[in-house]
């Protein structure tokens, strides 16, 4: 019974939440064809309406869905180790009848985002004398500036004609997208750098040298793992007609007749380069610092490299953090997961009469798919983070220079040769799912001597004896 509790939460709470995310999609783009067709008219300005674009995915849903994580992480943190999780904070207005009410509610523990907002924005703004005052309150800038700024080129949703104008939800689309993602990634290294070196703290400064050697080794593997996409595609573009993103709405196999429902087995990364997905995956969560790659921070040696920060400086670490979280998913979402698309039946959604006259209204349908990929991948990566204990250092650097670096050089040989053999890349799909297929067998099935372990532990469990006292 609890169990189905929890599923109806879940299914009530992402209903609640697509229609939310439905209603300022479909503001988004008729806010952004109404200001592009003023600025067109009046100031003879071309592209106000990434103004509109940027205030909305960067605030209302970038912001707002990593600040959502700090409160969904304990959350489910708390459901996988069976405990309740926050829920003391409360709402307690001076209304007769709605106060009380709401006073003995935990709202699934939301007033606790309330509280951490307050806490940060009070509390004390601490700052050692012999810090370098200047480069001590230039660090947690760019610890956040640098992710919150990568999703300018994430394509949110399809482009639409509104107002006689063709919107396209993205803020930039550059015609070096992915060169862009690697460079700017790459400046988040100088924010913990500086953070472990300017706060004249010896656990601080090292847990700022662990931090940087860890994300400048993961550099190369996040960079390489992608090169198979750029291959494939032809292009480093993520939004457009030749991004990487609207290519994966291609069938490689079709299924459905023409003029029909179509169906197929369409051209997403996650099946063309599984070997990618999970070298980019890897790479880019070791870059968040995110358990279990989190020795930098590490709360039981005491080396973080944030030590030395309180107050808002602090803050802007922490949601830095939720924020890279959540560009991860929408570029993985981006490259791999076919972006807005379904997997199927996205023609003869293009052929419903009110999404043909209304563009606003399939452009906000599609958004919402993406934002839905974008939430379920935030989940994995939280699954992730309370599942695998924290890496020894020479574990990460193992793993990021002898396993991800050699395989993701023989991807790049491997998908060249698949598709100079076959460039309808029909031949790297297949290899794509074989890889997947090997993949699940060798996590899902377990191996003799532990399924043997495990019928053991079951028998010993069954013979044991019941407590006395019948309890």
């Amino acid at each position: 019974m609890r169990d189905l509790k929890r599923i109806g939460m879940v299914l009530g709470w992402f209903v609640v939440l697509g229609g939310v995310i439905f209603t300022l999609m479909a503001a988004a783009y008729i806010g952004a064809g109404y200001v592009e067709q003023f600025g067109l008219e009046k100031l003879q300005v071309r592209g106000v309406g990434s103004l509109v674009n940027m205030l909305i995915l960067m605030l209302a849903f970038v912001m707002v869905l990593a600040t959502l994580l700090t409160l969904a992480e304990r959350k489910w943190s708390a459901l996988m180790q069976d405990r309740i999780g926050p829920n003391r904070a409360r709402i307690d207005l001076p209304i007769p009848i709605i106060g009380p009410l709401l006073a003995k509610q935990s709202l699934a523990g939301a007033p606790h985002i309330l509280t951490d907002v307050f806490k940060m924005l009070t509390k004390e703004d601490f700052q050692p004398a012999a810090a370098n005052k200047f480069l001590f309150n230039l660090a947690p800038m760019l610890a956040f500036a640098p992710p919150f700024a990568l999703f300018a080129i994430i394509p949110a949703g399809p482009t639409v004609v509104v107002a006689g104008q063709k919107i396209m939800m993205t803020v930039s689309n550059p015609d070096f997208g992915l060169l862009y993602l690697f460079a700017i990634a790459s400046l988040a290294v100088y924010g913990t750098s500086l953070a472990g070196w300017a706060s004249n703290n010896k656990f601080a400064l090292l847990g700022g040298v662990r931090a940087a050697s860890q994300m400048i080794s993961y550099e190369v593997a996040l960079g390489l793992s992608l090169v198979g996409m750029m291959i494939a595609f032809g292009t480093v573009q993520l939004a457009g007609p030749t991004g990487m993103t609207e290519l994966q709405s291609h069938y490689l196999w079709r299924f459905g007749g023409e003029g029909g429902f179509d169906i197929g087995l369409p051209a997403w990364g996650i099946l063309l380069q599984p070997a990618g997905f999970i070298l980019f995956f890897t790479a880019a969560f070791a870059e968040t610092k995110r358990a279990p790659f989190d020795v930098p921070e590490g709360e039981s040696e005491i080396i973080g490299y944030f030590v030395e920060y309180s107050g808002m400086k602090f803050g802007l670490f922490m949601i830095s953090e939720f924020v890279e979280v959540v560009v991860l998913a929408a570029v993985l979402v981006a490259i791999f997961f076919g972006g807005w698309y379904l997997p199927f039946g996205n023609e003869y959604i293009a052929r419903i009469p009110v999404f043909a006259e209304h563009g606003w209204l399939m452009g906000a349908l599609y958004a919402t798919v993406f934002w839905t990929k974008v939430i379920a991948m935030c989940f994995v990566q939280l699954m992730i983070r309370w599942t695998f204990p924290r890496f020894r250092y020479d574990q990460i650097q193992t793993l990021g220079w002898k396993i991800l670096l050699p395989v993701g050089l023989l991807n790049v040989f491997v998908t060249g040769a698949l598709i100079l053999w076959d460039p309808s890349l029909r031949m790297l799909a297949i290899v794509g799912l074989l890889e997947i297929a090997i993949v699940a067998a060798l996590t899902l099935v377990p191996r003799p001597a532990e399924r043997k372990a495990a019928e053991t532990a079951l028998a010993h469990a069954h013979e044991a004896p019941a407590p006395a006292g019948g309890h």
